[in-house]
């Protein structure tokens, strides 16, 4: 039942199979809360990592990391693999890695302000448009001036610069209101709330990094510590954003592989989509569509196919139905619309069985040979090899130990970025107009010293002796004499030429 090039997913009126030629072809796997979607998304990872595909999926609940303990064969798991006729059970293990934004469930994970880019940053700050293009002028400015934005106190550093050069920045790169830049400055301070400031740093996340596979062929399975992310919902589905957009940049195409180079499953996929301006879900939608080509599978784990955007929806090809309530009429709206994307089975209504499905069983269509979606099953999924559940705290501590990535990430970098160099600007202009004042002030002190010595000086009297007086007065008189004799002699010679 078990066969190498493809996934054994569960049995309806026969096994259920992904192939892996088309596993790259994306998926979907939807649900109400508690019929099974985690199982579902565990025994699908353990599935392509036994096949060999890395695979990064985010727990939410922390009930996924039972995927890296050894399983049990507790008797309701070997009930359901006789029941389906899966004769090949074994509990068994798979290799995982642990991860954290927080770096305390996992090895931290991080990226730098520059990779994150202004438009995902400003999804995440929850900015409209003018506080968006304020920041994408505050990046060009960066970019201008070789500075470096690693994080977020390099960001303030280059807020305040740009606050500080409004005038000047405007004129070269468009309007800068100090009002934006206040609402970005208020905006990431609730960031730094929320636990952002671990998100951004070195040593930023290799994508090498999620794509290891075992000296035996196996693949890595990451898994993302995000219970206590989802408190910061925007922060979740950024980076969720940000990693598949890493992953669209970094690898190379390499068309329509025999099996992908990585799966990547979103969880709580609806958090990507809400309250998105159209800009983002078109990213998301090229991301999506463009991925493929470089080997990456993406399957988005929700409760309702209409928690994703249609033309985001009509990528996924690959589905997973868990059961739909339908108690009230736009939940019923939501059963038919689902139904309505599978491939009908004559057998049953599928609209009816989505709403009549139990614990464990769920509606599959997959791709077939060409392409062609399958017609739907009612399926019953396989019992994971791995622990259902979690793990405890020490097992977990003791796999993060010993994990290929031990001691790559868990030391914080900081080297010289936006933050320093500003700062020695902002120093170095200080300091000389520090010292322009200080001339200034010498200059001022030298005037007043100068002052005050003249008035120091003891007053000579200018009235003349009764001897000066006379002197002057006889002095001055031979003087208008001998001027009127040489006028005189000067003219009268003159004349007497004449």
């Amino acid at each position: 039942m078990l066969l190498p090039d493809r996934l054994y997913l569960g049995t309806s009126t026969q096994p259920e199979y992904l192939r892996l030629k088309y596993a790259n072809r994306h998926g979907l796997i939807t649900g109400a809360t508690g019929t099974g979607k985690t199982v579902s998304l565990q025994i699908m990872a353990e599935g392509f990592s036994r096949a060999g595909v890395p695979v990064f999926c985010a727990d939410i609940k922390g009930d996924l990391s039972g995927i890296g303990a050894m399983g049990e064969a507790k008797d309701f798991l070997v009930k359901r693999a006789n029941d389906i006729g899966l004769t090949e059970y074994e509990p068994g293990v798979s290799p995982t890695i642990f991860w954290d934004l927080f770096g305390r469930q996992g090895h931290p994970v991080r990226t730098t302000v520059s990779e994150m880019g202004p438009l995902l940053l400003s999804r995440i700050l929850d900015l409209n448009d003018t506080q968006e293009g304020v920041l994408n002028i505050a990046f060009r400015y960066a970019d201008d001036n070789e500075l470096l934005l690693l994080d977020l106190k390099d960001l303030r550093a280059l807020l305040i610069a740009v606050s500080e050069n409004a005038k000047e920045i405007s004129r070269e790169y468009g309007n800068v209101a100090a009002a934006s830049v206040g609402a970005v400055q208020r905006a990431l301070l609730v960031l730094e709330e929320q636990g952002g400031e671990h998100f951004f740093g070195e040593r930023a996340l290799e994508i090498s990094d999620l794509m290891r596979t075992t000296t035996d062929g196996r693949g890595y399975v990451s898994v993302l510590a995000a219970d206590e992310l989802m408190a910061s919902p925007r922060l979740y589905a950024t980076f969720l954003l940000w990693l598949l957009s890493e992953l669209f940049e970094e690898l190379p195409e390499v068309g329509d592989p025999e099996k992908p180079r990585l799966v990547f499953f979103f969880d709580e996929a609806h958090l990507l989509f809400n309250d998105a301006p159209k800009a983002l879900i078109d990213k998301v939608e090229q991301v999506v569509k463009l991925v493929r080509s470089k080997g990456v599978g993406v399957y988005f784990v929700t409760q309702n196919p209409a928690d994703v955007p249609d033309t985001v929806l009509s990528q996924l090809a690959n589905r997973v139905q868990h059961a739909l309530r339908a108690y009230t009429p736009r939940e019923q709206k939501a059963v038919r619309a689902a139904a309505e994307t599978f491939r009908p089975n004559p057998d049953f209504d599928t609209e009816e069985v989505i709403t009549q499905l139990g614990v464990g069983e769920a509606l599959v269509s997959v791709l077939e040979d060409k392409g062609v979606p399958s017609m739907v099953g009612r399926t019953m999924m396989r019992p994971p090899v791995g622990r259902p559940g979690p793990i405890t705290p020490s097992e977990r501590q003791t796999m993060i130990a010993t994990s290929p990535v031990a001691g790559i990430y868990d030391r914080l970098d900081d080297r010289e970025s936006a933050y320093e160099v500003l700062a020695v600007r902002a120093a170095a202009r200080q300091a000389a107009e520090a010292a322009a004042e200080a001339a200034k002030e010498a200059e001022k002190q030298a005037r007043a010293r100068e002052k005050a010595e003249r008035a120091s000086r003891p007053r000579r009297s200018t009235r003349a002796s009764p001897m000066e007086a006379a002197m002057t007065s006889f002095g001055r008189s031979m003087a208008n004499s001998l001027g009127r004799a040489l006028v005189r002699g000067i003219l009268g010679s003159l004349s007497g030429k004449r």
